[in-house]
């Protein structure tokens, strides 16, 4: 009964004006963002965090998380019909959904992504309801032991499901949490890794590091690549967006079997939407009595990958509201988003600011419903914006970020780190190192730090008491047979295969 008065109050708070107007703006942005490629998820929201500065908390949330799901339903449009992914989560969708478009069947394509999307949506956010309460609980009970061991087992997860090489999703985590440590030292004050450079005496700015490693570098790719996409399908008018009776039977068990696949991998730190998207197409292939179709327009390769994709993206905000700790790196800009506005994220999120969790978690439903009649009536909007070259749209982007990154601080310096680390962000993409790990490390260690400071001054520097505490043990034990499995050559294999399969 409690969760039902707790839904009835969330959907109080998300049905006030300023809420839905935020809610409708994450959707049309986040559709925006899908469609358009070049530009990430990530990159818009870390564009979007100074914004946020003059808007109410629970407004400012509902808009980001909003911009995050709407981008996965957009993303699957330019996927379909110019075999181009907005989104990384897209990229499977391109495979069977542009195949489909080219028979003339984009119609079908493009309601099955959207129904799948939706169903998807609908139960992730039920999960989160559900699990919401009962994990707060569970995270009540632990200590700064615990929490640091947890975050050990974040990080290790997304090592384990980064794509690539262990090394340097290593690597990379390594490198974020030296970034996090600039600065200042938490307990002294003392000067630590600024170099007598007054700028960095506060440490770096989330949000310049973010920008710089994903807008900036997002860019310079894009330009590098120079892609200009086959326009000849953006030409046609879209016929028939009805599915017919047996696309809706072929795709109902690919979009169950998404939806269960995407909700789990969510929860997970790590990848989330992208894993997902991967696993559930990789899935469907081998589960299919003729596998060969795939590839050349089955309505399953678009059915599970859309639907896994976008219950990934709203499982992925358990961890967040429950435990406080962000699984994926658009995870880890809203709690810089959450910061700004003096919440701390955690467990007592849930306890002192039940307008925010639950107003969100109603925002969801509304927020999905917003979707689908913005993306199937307007599909010719969305197709139109398409024809915008990119380099008349790249100048505002960049425009735009120096804009947003300035705005924080007032700072000019910000928007030079930022520029700097558009370029080490490019570097890093071009070596094969994935950023997202960076920001996760970036935003986990000053918990970590904080956390294993706390727990060595409780047991008097005693490091057995990370051991000897039964959760914290379970939870290291799981980190490390975690670690020597993704560095075992057999699993090495299958999980390069996940990626490797479905873009092939």
């Amino acid at each position: 009964m409690e969760l039902f008065a707790n839904l009835a109050h969330g959907f109080v708070v998300a049905f006030s004006p300023i809420n839905l107007l935020m809610c409708l703006i994450g959707a049309l942005v986040g559709t925006l963002v899908g469609v358009l490629p070049g530009i990430g998820t990530i990159a818009t929201v870390a564009m979007l965090l100074p914004i946020t500065f003059g808007l109410p908390p629970v407004g400012a949330l509902i808009m980001l998380a909003g911009i995050y799901y709407g981008a996965q339903y957009g993303g699957s449009t330019t996927s379909i019909l110019v075999n181009i992914p907005g989104e990384a989560t897209s990229v499977v969708t391109a495979l069977d959904g542009h195949q489909m478009a080219k028979q003339g069947r984009a119609g079908p394509a493009l309601a099955i992504a959207a129904i799948g999307s939706f169903f998807a949506g609908c139960v992730a956010t039920v999960l989160i309801a559900v699990l919401g309460a009962p994990l707060t609980k569970l995270a009540l009970a632990f200590g700064p032991a615990e929490y640091f061991s947890l975050m050990v087992l974040g990080l290790i997860f997304a090592v384990v499901l980064a794509k690539g090489s262990v090394l340097k999703a290593i690597a990379m985590i390594v490198f974020g949490l030296l970034l996090s440590m600039v600065g200042s030292d938490i307990e002294t004050g003392a000067s630590r890794m600024a170099f007598n450079i007054p700028e960095l005496a506060d440490g770096l700015g989330f949000a310049t590091v973010a920008m710089g490693v994903f807008g900036f570098a997002e860019i310079i790719r894009n330009l590098d690549h120079g892609a200009e996409m086959d326009r000849n399908l953006v030409q046609q008018k879209i016929t028939g967006l009805m599915p017919t009776r047996k696309d809706l039977i072929d795709s109902s068990p690919a979009i169950l079997r998404g939806t269960v696949l995407g909700s789990i991998l969510g929860i997970l730190p790590g990848g989330g939407a992208v894993i997902a998207s991967f696993a559930a197409y990789t899935l469907e292939k081998k589960l299919a009595k003729n596998p060969s179709r795939f590839g050349r327009g089955a309505i399953e390769g678009v059915a599970a990958p859309e639907s896994a994709n976008n219950a990934a993206a709203q499982t992925s905000f358990i961890p967040l509201l429950t435990l406080g700790i962000p699984p994926n790196a658009v995870m880890a800009l809203m709690v810089g988003a959450m910061t700004i506005h003096g919440i701390v994220p955690g467990p007592q999120v849930m306890q002192k600011q039940p307008d925010l969790v639950w107003g969100m978690i109603a925002s969801m439903w509304i927020g999905n419903l917003m979707l689908i009649i913005i993306n199937l009536p307007l599909v010719g909007i969305w197709v139109r914006l398409l024809r915008v070259p990119y380099r008349l749209m790249f100048p505002s982007i960049v425009v735009f970020c120096a804009i947003g990154i300035y705005s924080v601080n007032n700072a000019p310096v910000d928007v030079v780190l930022a520029g700097a680390f558009g370029l080490v962000g490019y570097w890093l993409i071009k070596h094969d190192f994935e950023p997202a790990p960076l920001l996760l490390g970036m935003v986990l260690g000053p918990l970590m730090e904080e956390n294993l400071r706390r727990a060595l001054l409780i047991s008097r520097g005693d490091w057995s008491v990370f051991l000897s505490r039964p959760l914290s043990a379970v939870l290291l034990a799981i980190a490390a047979g975690l670690l020597v499995l993704a560095v075992l050559p057999a699993l090495r294999a299958k999980r390069d295969e996940v990626f490797v399969e479905s873009e092939g």
